[in-house]
C-alpha cells in the first residue's frame, strides 16, 4: 500500500492527509464545526476499508501478522449487510450448521463480497467444528 510503519501511528495524528471516509471526505474535515453546520452524515462517521488495510500494514511492519489478518477481515465486512454479518455468526455457533452449509457462506463471500480472507476463516471453522463434532448433522 504505502510501506506504513510504527512511526505513522496512530495514523490520525501522524498521517491523517491518508485518511478517508468511505465516502471520500478528508479526515480533517471531521470537524465539530462541520458537524453543527450538517456538512456531516453517520456515513462520513463510519471507517473506510482503506483505514483499515493500512493499520493492517502497519500490523505486519510489528510482526502482528493476526493482528493485521484481523483487520483485514474488517475491511472486507464493510460491504456486508449488518443482517448478514449476524446470521454467518448465528451459523458459526457450534451445532448449528452443517459442514456444507459453512462452505456456502465461505463460498458467497469469497463470490459475493470479494471478502477471501472471511471466507477462508469460515472454511477452517469448518474443518475445526468437523473435527471436534460440533457441527449440526445433515438432515436425510
Amino acid at each position: 500500500m504505502k510501506n506504513l510503519t510504527r512511526e505513522d501511528y496512530p495514523l490520525g495524528q501522524n498521517r491523517p492527509d491518508l485518511l478517508y471516509t468511505p465516502k471520500e471526505k478528508a479526515y480533517n474535515d471531521l470537524t465539530l464545526d462541520a458537524a453543527l453546520h450538517g456538512e456531516i452524515t453517520s456515513a462520513d462517521l463510519r471507517i473506510s476499508p482503506k483505514t483499515l488495510e493500512m493499520h493492517a500494514e502497519i500490523s505486519e511492519s510489528l510482526g502482528r501478522t493476526q493482528l493485521a489478518k484481523n483487520f483485514r477481515r474488517a475491511a472486507e465486512m464493510i460491504n456486508i449487510s449488518d443482517s448478514c454479518i449476524l446470521e454467518i455468526y448465528n451459523s458459526l455457533r457450534p451445532n448449528r450448521s452443517t459442514k456444507e452449509e459453512l462452505l456456502m457462506i465461505a463460498d458467497e463471500l469469497e463470490e459475493e463480497y470479494a471478502a477471501k480472507e472471511n471466507a477462508e476463516l469460515i472454511r477452517e471453522a469448518a474443518d475445526v467444528y468437523e473435527r471436534r463434532g460440533t457441527l449440526r448433522k445433515s438432515e436425510d
